[in-house]
């Protein structure tokens, strides 16, 4: 009856108004004492293990976003070596992985979501992933929220796709039909020796925004679907193999697609399993 609750819950509550709200406030730089008591509270609350953290001091944190968003100690998330290794991208926990079927991901019993709306809609683009690979990792809020790259690539293009802001835990993901397609979220095509490589940014409720490297806090304001394209006349947006490439402001999850036979995951990869980054995560033909 809970879960039901908190489903029915999501529909009704202006998600888009309240998650923005959140995001301010967790960019507030002008309340320290009132910061303090919801970051320790949250640290609390989630079991946020702060001797990971490059600064264990709660109260260095300037805002909420700059403690939610912390770097880890160097080193401490050592990347895994050699041309073919595939990394987690992220710390967090995997929801489903697998093979596309046609144009449909799974996502939880019984519910999927199409390929094509969770790229922004294009099937040119989309087409590449038909019958590929795919991960799901969810990102709790005790995780480290940095996104790192799986493999060396190049940014070929970014596209902001406006949507819901429905809660992405697994609750969520069991009751809401075509969730991973209907959130906002940002999908970042890279090429890579192993061939195109998608790595989707799911915004979720309370989420604040999602932050690129490149271009900072992505948030175009149109309400439609918004293509920036990186082609050869610009200058080259290019991450090895375990960069960080972006950051969720109040986390969320990443869902990785690659084309069919370009990657394999770990045996030891299975829904509900939690990941590292930087970890090995599977392996891919062609390079890495």
């Amino acid at each position: 009856m809970f879960n039901k609750l908190f489903v029915l819950s999501q529909y009704v509550t202006p998600q888009l108004a309240v998650s923005r709200l959140a995001g301010r406030l967790a960019d507030n730089e002008h309340a320290p004492a009132l910061k303090n008591r919801v970051v320790r509270w949250f640290i609390d609350r989630y079991g946020v293990n702060m001797s990971e953290a490059a600064e264990s001091d709660p109260e260095a944190y300037p805002s909420f976003n700059a403690f939610f968003t912390r770097a880890l100690k160097p080193g401490l998330r050592p990347v895994a070596e050699g041309q073919s290794v595939l990394v987690s991208p992220v710390d967090g926990a995997i929801s489903q992985l697998g093979q596309v079927t046609g144009d449909r991901v799974f996502q939880a019993k019984g519910q999927s979501f199409s390929l094509t709306e969770l790229l922004g809609g294009d099937e040119q683009r989309a087409q590449a992933f038909t019958e590929g690979e795919f991960a799901t990792i969810y990102l709790s809020p005790k995780d480290y929220h940095r996104i790192h790259m799986p493999l060396a690539g190049r940014l070929r293009e970014m596209v902001y796709v406006p949507g819901k802001l429905f809660s992405v835990n697994p609750v969520t993901a069991e009751n809401v039909p075509n969730l991973f397609a209907r959130n906002e979220r940002v999908a970042c095509i890279f090429d890579t020796d192993a061939g195109p490589m998608a790595m989707v940014l799911v915004g979720a409720m309370i989420v604040g925004s999602v932050e690129t490297i490149w271009g900072g806090v992505v948030a175009p304001g149109t309400g439609q679907v918004t293509t920036t394209g990186y082609d050869d006349d610009q200058p080259e947006i290019r991450f090895e193999k375990g960069e960080e490439m972006g950051r969720f402001r109040l986390g969320s999850t990443v869902v990785l697609v690659m084309p069919k036979g370009a990657a394999t995951w770990n045996d030891d990869e299975t829904p509900g399993a939690t990941v590292k980054m930087g970890e090995a995560f599977g392996s891919v033909s062609g390079g890495g």
